[in-house]
Parts: structure tokens; sequence; C-alpha cells
């Protein structure tokens, strides 16, 4: 594969409060192309397990799909905490009353390349403090906090509607700490 793309240009479509939008020209061996790409601060999503070993989970509606769907909790890393374990901690408390003591960083991910710069920190925390929730947002104040089992979470795995890809690598990381399987 040649390495010859470079980014010769960059114009700025639209900005939002969570991201913006860029046209970017691209050259390569000769030629130029434009691509637009959704350009995303990024975002963390924890794995909170509690000392019975269950997971926490959110049950959020979500605009993007216009549906309520089972999440980790998450939330997008902004100029005031740019550091991910920071946003995770703050994130952590608002969305389910929790805090955390051990943090371990359990993936990096882009959530789609083809069209957003966005990089996913998934962290686990564990020896957990529960507090008040502080949730930001009509979502947040609406979502429900669930703890799930080992079993439980390999049912929830098993339907059919279950399509978030940060729940997904979050639990299949939860299912084999400690459990052999």
């Amino acid at each position: 594969m040649s390495k010859s793309f470079s980014i010769v240009e960059r114009r700025n479509l639209l900005t939002s409060y969570v991201f913006s939008v860029e046209r970017r020209t691209i050259s390569h061996e000769g030629t130029t192309f434009e691509r637009d790409i959704a350009v995303h601060p990024g975002a963390v999503a924890m794995v909170a397990v509690n000392d019975r070993d269950e997971v926490g989970l959110v049950r959020q509606y979500r605009a993007t799909a216009d549906q309520v769907l089972w999440e980790i909790p998450a939330g997008t890393i902004d100029a005031s905490d740019a550091d991910p374990l920071f946003t995770a901690q703050r994130e952590l408390l608002e969305e389910m009353g929790v805090t955390a003591t051990t943090w371990k960083k359990i993936a990096e991910v882009y959530v789609s390349p083809g069209w957003t710069n966005q990089v996913m920190h998934i962290f686990e925390a564990r020896d957990l403090t529960f507090e008040d929730r502080v949730p930001d947002g009509p979502e947040e104040v609406a979502a429900e906090v669930l703890w799930l089992t080992r079993e439980q979470v390999r049912a929830l795995l098993s339907r059919d509607d279950i399509n978030d890809a940060t729940l997904t690598i979050g639990l299949r990381h939860y299912l084999g700490v400690n459990d052999g399987s």
C-alpha cells in the first residue's frame, strides 16, 4: 500500500458543541480528492465492576437511534478535562453515582474511522464507592442504572437487539476477566 497520502487543505463546514465537520482535500500520487470528516475530541467508556462482581450498565435514550439503548457509562472528552481518565471519573459519577479507586485502561479504539476521527478510551473501574448521581441532560436524568451478573451479561449479549460496539467490547472484557470463558 502506498503511504503517499497527505492532507493538503482543511475547511470547516460545521461546528457544534460536540464535534465539527471538516472537508479535507487529500493528495495522493498526483491526484487530489475530498473527504468530509466528523472531528471529535474523543470519548470514554467505563466497565464498572462492583464488589459482588456485577457490571454497571445504563439504559438510555439516544436521539441518533431514536431508541433506548443498553450501554456502559460513557461520555465525551471536552476541553476542560482533556485527560481521558479524568473524563472517565467524572462521567462515572454523573451517570451511575459511582467513584472508583482502581482504574485500568482496557482499549483505545476508533469508533468509525471511515467518517470520524473519534477515539473511544475504554476503562475498567473497580473498588467502587456509591454516591449520588449527578446526571447532565434530560437523557441522563431519565436513564436507568442496572447492575448485571455474568449470567445476565451472557444472556444480554446473546440478544439480537444489542448493537452498541462499545458495550460489546466492554462486556466481552468483563466476561473474560477472572471467568475463564
